[in-house]
């Protein structure tokens, strides 16, 4: 067994897990481009040359402009605006064409109003930043903070002897 996981790097049990994870996602690689493969792969490739040419120097550009901020990133805080606009982000990522305007039918489809979308993502994306927000500022107030460049384990050493 130490052979086993000297060799593979972990126990046999995770290579069963991967192997069957692989077989899953195999499984449904086939079934998904046995009706329209060129689109799937069109969409694929799209996905992943907006991510690449387009969002990723958006999220770079952002964080700079985010670091730019005095004190942001040297009092903690770069994190606690990160988490909700990913969050945000995700969640417009995910339901953007309800969000910017669903299309006429939706509403005689399901009998609900349809204007409603950008307001809740609004308000959604507003309580995120107020949570995480208040968070920072109670672990700020309670003294709590975590020093960067490894301070933390030091002090945690000191503390634990």
């Amino acid at each position: 067994m130490r052979r086993f996981e000297r060799w593979y790097g972990a126990g046999p049990l995770q290579l069963v897990v991967v192997l069957g994870s692989f077989a899953v996602a195999g499984y449904a690689g086939v079934r998904l481009l046995a009706g329209d493969w060129r689109g799937v792969v069109v969409w694929f490739v799209g996905a992943a040359l907006v991510q690449d040419l387009v969002l990723i120097p958006l999220y770079s550009l952002a964080d700079r402009a985010l670091r730019a901020l005095p004190g942001v990133a040297r009092g903690g805080w770069i994190n606690t605006l990160r988490v909700p606009a990913a969050l945000s982000g995700l969640l417009l990522l995910v339901w953007f064409p309800l969000i910017l305007g669903p299309p006429a039918r939706y509403s005689a489809a399901t009998a609900l109003p349809g204007g409603v979308f950008l307001t809740r993502w609004l308000l959604i994306t507003a309580a995120l930043f107020a949570v995480a927000i208040a968070w920072r500022a109670t672990r700020s107030l309670r003294g709590s903070s975590v020093p960067a460049n490894g301070a933390y384990r030091r002090k945690r050493k000191r503390l634990v002897r």
